[in-house]
């Protein structure tokens, strides 16, 4: 093994925050982020020497993702819709409770978004990656990365303008006792 391929493979290691953050965002469940984001490091290790350009890593590593999630979603297309999972309430490293609120309300208006705007508002915003290297990682026209982006912002805040007291009601479980 060359010194080149186990710096690759370390990187594909090293990887796993940014996978799990976008997998989460698709599918909103830990666990299955969590499955997802290992599986495609165990393929991305496996399958290193792949790797035409180590400037491309992040995409390469995001289409192995993609079809991941995809097999995934053939699996269990008729066994239960995912559009209707809500992201679990664990409440992470925030101390701020009104930060809390708000990402606990965009995580939801997240998962209420059609799978394919998810993918492309998560990959966009939260991994920072361009247009076109969103278009290679889910094989769409660029032009189409912009319309359903433009979509999912709009979408989005439209969500979260809608639902903040809806989302709020729901964990609130105290009751009123007089």
């Amino acid at each position: 093994m060359t010194h080149s391929t186990t710096i690759i493979k370390n990187k594909i290691a090293g990887s796993r925050d940014r996978l799990y953050r976008v997998a989460l965002a698709w599918c909103g469940d830990q666990m299955l982020a969590e499955d997802l984001a290992h599986e495609t490091i165990t393929t991305g290790i496996d399958k290193s020497h792949q790797l035409r350009d180590e400037n491309q890593l992040y995409s390469w590593l995001y289409s192995i993702l993609n079809n991941k999630w995809y097999r995934y979603l053939q699996k269990k297309k008729n066994h239960e819709n995912l559009d209707d999972k809500i992201p679990c309430d664990d409440s992470g490293p925030c101390t701020n409770c009104h930060e809390l609120q708000l990402v606990n309300q965009v995580r939801y208006a997240i998962t209420r978004l059609p799978l394919v705007e998810r993918q492309v508002i998560s990959l966009v915003d939260l991994e920072e990656l361009s247009y076109i290297e969103v278009a290679n990682v889910l094989e769409i026209p660029i032009g189409t990365v912009m319309s359903r982006l433009h979509r999912a912002r709009k979408n989005l805040l439209d969500k979260i303008k809608v639902q903040p007291n809806d989302i709020i009601s729901k964990k609130n479980h105290l009751h009123r006792v007089k």
